[in-house]
């Protein structure tokens, strides 16, 4: 009892800290395969124009998170030094530039739509081309709406409250649920239906977060949005941490682009055996990636207060956490994948292919996978953003992507080939990382 009270959090406060983040993560997921499958009703040109722009759209929230997780660290890093002053300010250039990039890339996607898709998905059909046109147009809008809760949330998650953007998330996410119901089945709406539908959802996070981003009575309280101009020292630290996050992101959207490549080559049986381990492996994850997302702040407030050994502590606490849970996560889904290749009308030969992989993944992932993501949140937030990078770039094409498409395409493997480069991906990343802790290296930057 005498040493929990010398930590900076108890096991209560990452408690409060950490499930709403594991339940924010986890319904997304779950509502993003629901989006999916609603969207599929209204026929294989809208799903395949959705799949498309969706690979493009991913790649410009990811950057957005990158510059939200940036503010977060710079924010945590000034909570734990009692410099409140010091995280209104960085909460506002946060809100600044995330607001000022998301605008000028909307316009810039706006400009450029049709030219944007025709470069990058020329060969695909008519109806397609034009259902995927509609739908970036409308996304595209919602482009400043998921900047701007992303930049709220990781402020709020800065000073410790992830209650409030697990709430608007949630009900955002409803909200984007219905609103598909209504517009694609009501309104006979289509993919334009989809796309209206998350740009509303987008918005209403947006201007909630920011609301509530006013209230007083609040260790970082952001208002007078026009008054707010840009600190271009404080920027830079945000971009400094945000742009090799970014770039890390990218690099992977770019490596799972690679691989889908390959494996749309083995035939239609194994796509969709492949596309169903997909999802389930990114339900299995999502506790994992939560107590990651949780890390980052909780090592940000020990590195601001000086506390470098708490924040060692607390990496190793966390990824041991982040173990129990990828365990548990990984045999619920194992128990649930039969009768969800079932209900799914999947055909028997895809079911098994799909049972097998998702049965390998079990094995290999409570080994592997903590270590091989969850301590470098905890790095990140100590400014040690550039080897995770180079890290996570590295093992992503050597291991993941070029191992498997040399199993695919010289040795012949079926869809089993993604998820022996993902687990050699994961085992190298585990030890680099490993290395990188105990090494102590990680501590050594200087964020503020």
């Amino acid at each position: 009892m005498k040493q929990q009270q010398q930590h900076m959090f108890s096991n209560q406060d990452l408690k409060k800290l950490l499930v709403p983040l594991i339940v924010e993560q986890l319904l997304n997921s779950l509502m993003g395969t629901v989006d999916t499958i609603m969207v599929s009703n209204v026929g294989s040109a809208a799903i395949s124009a959705v799949s498309l722009v969706d690979s493009i759209n991913i790649l410009v929230i990811q950057a957005f998170s990158a510059l939200a997780a940036g503010g977060t660290i710079i924010c945590s890093h000034y909570v734990g030094g009692k410099d409140y002053e010091g995280a209104n300010q960085a909460a506002r250039q946060v809100v600044l530039a995330t607001g000022a990039i998301s605008t000028a890339l909307m316009a810039l996607c706006l400009l450029l739509r049709k030219p944007m898709l025709h470069g990058i998905f020329g060969a695909v059909e008519a109806d397609v081309m034009d259902a995927a046109q509609i739908y970036f147009l409308l996304t595209a809008l919602s482009f400043p709406f998921i900047a701007l809760y992303n930049a709220g949330a990781s402020i709020f998650r800065a000073q410790e409250n992830t209650k409030t953007p697990m709430t608007i998330s949630v009900i955002s996410n409803f909200l984007n649920i219905g609103g598909n119901a209504l517009l694609i089945w009501g309104f006979r709406m289509g993919v334009a239906g989809a796309a209206l539908a998350t740009l509303l959802s987008r918005a209403f996070c947006a201007i909630v977060v920011l609301c509530f981003l006013r209230r007083p009575r609040q260790p970082i309280v952001v208002r007078d949005y026009r008054k707010i101009r840009p600190d271009f020292s404080i920027m830079k630290k945000i971009l400094s941490l945000g742009i090799p996050s970014g770039i890390e992101n990218s690099m992977f959207q770019f490596g799972k682009l690679a691989i889908q490549s390959t494996v749309s080559t083995m035939g239609t049986t194994a796509i969709a055996a492949q596309a169903m381990t997909n999802i389930l492996e990114a339900v299995n994850g999502v506790a994992g990636i939560g107590i990651g997302i949780g890390l980052m702040n909780v090592v940000g407030e020990c590195m601001g207060a000086g506390r470098k050994d708490e924040a060692a502590y607390y990496i190793k606490k966390l990824t041991f956490l982040g173990q129990i849970a990828i365990t548990i996560s990984c045999v619920v889904v194992l128990a649930l994948t039969k009768p969800i290749t079932i209900l799914g009308g999947m055909e028997p030969e895809s079911a098994k292919m799909c049972f097998e992989m998702v049965l390998a993944i079990t094995i290999v992932k409570p080994i592997a996978w903590a270590w091989a993501f969850v301590p470098a949140y905890g790095m990140r937030a100590a400014g040690d953003v550039r080897f995770s990078m180079l890290t996570s770039c590295a093992t992503m094409w050597l291991f993941r992507v070029s191992l498997c498409i040399l199993l695919v395409r010289r040795f012949d493997f079926g869809p089993m080939a993604v998820w022996i480069g993902m687990f050699t991906d994961w085992v190298m990343r585990s030890i680099l990382f490993a290395s990188r802790y105990f090494s102590g290296r990680w501590a050594k930057h200087q964020v503020l």
